[in-house]
């Protein structure tokens, strides 16, 4: 196998494969217009190290659907769920998911980590906990939900991992099920950050945020209006797409500007650039059902939330895709996500994608690319909120910060 020899030194250690690989890679970047200025290889030790979503992966984080829980039909939920499945918040807020539909998800999930280990990735699991404890802070009450999403609460940038502060009352404390990972990590080498957390008291929220219909939304949307605030610090990692030198994100339901601009000085001290970028989506939750960049001058861009920067990306001679319509049934359960998680795919390397086992459409697209589909089935995971990206959050890929981006 590829990836059966595990390097702890950083991100060195590439096999001449690896090397011929990423080196046709960059040539080809280079012949589309894109920079790229390759630094020396870290001398750290450190187990954390990724700059990007394609460089050859070694280990990587699995979230957990056990004991999930449904989150309280709040208002910043609300905002970011489809109306056809609010009776289902209504009946199930504050209450487990339905236990046969978990049931399918755990034993989904864990053959992902088979296949994914037999692709020679060392696979991570966050703790398991008791979701159904209600918590009290001066501010607000909840109870929790999952930890079932590890790229929405955890960022890694090269050899840090950042911790985001989330934005939903029922994530408040989804941190916990990630702190022994976090600490093996840190005493391992690698830099632990975590972001302010915001108190989520009532101001972050806009109670009155009209949501009744889908061009509510897109004219709330246009109008750069959301349920969150700017009155405290907010984000999910997962609004945030990293390609080397430069990271992308939006202004989402989740996200605030407040929370963009910290981190863009955050990243500023590392020499990497932070973009806001935008889409015609009534209800942006997480970028990476939008925008997904799966190679060096690489993105799939959803043609149903059109990229307001996007001459931006083409002048810059970037390659961008717009995937093929999902064929997901309607009938099956989105409690929290869109059928777009069909974009929603997790790169091994340049050359190996994981994709969904019934998405034959965009497996035929990434043939045609010259990439080798890995197909699994977690389509009861993926009503828990989504995809492989999204199930997923790497922490070691073989690789060296470049640039990408010339615009």
């Amino acid at each position: 196998m590829l990836f059966a020899r595990i390097f702890r030194g950083g991100c060195r250690g590439r096999e001449p494969a690896v090397v011929k690989r990423q080196t046709l890679a960059i040539l080809g970047a280079r012949a589309r217009g894109v920079q790229t200025q390759t630094k020396p290889e870290s001398q750290s030790k450190s187990p954390v190290c990724s700059y990007n979503e394609w460089d050859p992966l070694e280990e990587l984080i699995v979230g957990r659907p056990e004991n999930a829980f449904v989150p309280n039909f709040t208002i910043e939920v609300k905002a970011n769920t489809h109306q056809k499945y609010w009776p289902f918040y209504q009946k199930y807020g504050g209450k487990p998911f339905p236990a046969e539909h978990i049931k399918k998800a755990v034993k989904q999930m864990d053959e992902f980590c088979k296949i994914l280990e037999h692709e020679g990735v060392t696979v991570r699991r966050p703790n398991i906990l008791d979701h159904s404890k209600e918590y009290t802070t001066p501010d607000f009450t909840s109870r929790g939900m999952y930890a079932a999403m590890p790229r929405d609460i955890l960022l890694v940038v090269g050899e840090e991992i950042i911790e985001a502060p989330m934005c939903w009352r029922a994530r408040f404390f989804e941190y916990r099920a990630y702190r022994d990972l976090m600490k093996e990590y840190f005493h391992g080498g690698a830099t632990w950050t975590v972001a302010p957390k915001p108190l989520m008291d009532d101001p972050l929220y806009d109670k009155d945020y009209p949501i009744s219909s889908v061009e509510d939304r897109h004219k709330l949307a246009a109008e750069g209006k959301f349920v969150t605030t700017e009155h405290d610090i907010c984000f999910d990692a997962a609004d945030f797409m990293r390609c080397g030198a430069d990271i992308f994100a939006q202004r989402s339901q989740v996200t605030n500007f407040f929370g963009i601009e910290w981190m863009r000085r955050h990243l500023a001290k590392k020499g990497i650039k932070l973009h806001t970028i935008s889409f015609d989506d009534p209800n942006p939750m997480h970028i990476d059902a939008t925008f997904n960049i799966i190679g060096p001058g690489i993105v799939l861009s959803n043609p149903d939330r059109r990229c307001h920067q996007i001459d931006m990306f083409h002048n810059a001679g970037w390659q961008v895709i717009k995937p093929p319509t999902p064929l997901i049934s309607d009938d099956h359960p989105l409690w929290m996500s869109s059928k777009w998680l069909s974009m929603n795919v997790l790169m091994l390397d340049t050359k190996r994608v994981v994709v969904s086992k019934y998405e034959y459409n965009i497996q035929k697209m990434f043939e045609d690319l010259g990439l080798q589909c890995i197909p699994v089935d977690i389509m009861h995971a993926m009503s828990l909120g989504g995809g492989f990206h999204c199930w997923t959050t790497d922490v070691r890929r073989r690789g060296t910060l470049e640039s990408y981006f010339n615009a």
